[in-house]
């Protein structure tokens, strides 16, 4: 029975499932996307995500604990240096998975699994947007803007005396 036990195993044993595992993240962090499958991609957010959030705080401590699950010097590296800076305002949810359809050979379902703050394409509507109006104004009536208080007064005034 599987009672309590929410890991997928992915069909590997132990060992060879940690060392895919860091092996995907170093190349997530590298490339900042990858195509894999869904259940693998599942699998890579809740690894990845953790060491995202350690490497928001840059220690020594952090760095080796990182490092134990990765293994490799320049994905660390480049995590603290590069991926902590983009994301230190973010309190989680570093990571995206777009699902791609079924993979021709086996019809495995895939995803594309990426780190969201470097996606240019959902980020364009983070910058600022202009207020934009259906009608245009033309230079008379900017000119007109001003006189248009001064008839207001007048209706007011006109208000007052009766």
């Amino acid at each position: 029975m599987r009672h309590g036990k929410k890991i997928n195993h992915l069909g590997r044993k132990t060992a060879h499932r940690k060392s895919m595992l860091a092996n995907m993240a170093c190349s997530l962090i590298e490339h900042k996307r990858i195509n894999t499958t869904v259940a693998k991609a599942k699998a890579l957010k809740q690894f990845v995500e953790p060491m995202i959030t350690k490497s928001k705080e840059d220690t020594t401590h952090n760095r080796r604990i990182v490092m134990s699950r990765l293994r490799q010097k320049d994905a660390v590296t480049e995590l603290f240096r590069d991926v902590a800076v983009k994301v230190a305002d973010r309190p989680g949810g570093y990571t995206r998975i777009i699902k791609l359809g079924n993979r021709l050979g086996d019809n495995a379902d895939m995803a594309m699994i990426e780190l969201v703050d470097y996606n240019e394409i959902y980020n364009a509507d983070k910058q600022p947007k202009k207020k934009t109006t259906r009608r245009g104004r033309s230079k008379k009536a900017d000119a007109a803007a001003p006189a248009a208080p001064a008839v207001e007064s007048k209706k007011a005034s006109n208000e007052e005396e009766e």
